[in-house]
């Protein structure tokens, strides 16, 4: 049962029976989405995800890279391993550090 979660990204081939899934189980994505990085993901079911920005420092004219890094959920559907590009969305606390979970 592959239900649509209003993000434009290609659904899993593979299904899985996790209620933490977006597309499969019951867990709603609301809020940011971001695309990044994968550069760790040891634990189980949990991947860090980093992307780069620029931010300009008006004093100086100039702008600087920067990058930002967060934990997400990995559902079972979804292959996910080091250097692999990914697609999180927020969604509700799924842990301490949890509050993404990567879709694509």
């Amino acid at each position: 049962m592959k239900k649509s979660i209003g993000i434009p990204v290609k659904a899993p081939e593979k299904v899985c029976e996790d209620v933490k899934c977006p597309w499969h189980g019951k867990l709603s994505v609301r809020g940011r989405v971001f695309s990044g990085k994968v550069t760790a993901a040891k634990s189980k079911n949990t991947a860090i995800v980093e992307w780069s920005y620029t931010k300009l420092i008006p004093k100086y004219r100039r702008s600087e890279r920067r990058s930002s890094h967060v934990t997400a959920y990995v559902p079972p559907c979804i292959p996910v391993s080091e250097g692999t590009l990914v697609t999180i969305a927020e969604c509700r606390r799924l842990s301490k550090t949890k509050a993404f979970v990567v879709v694509g």
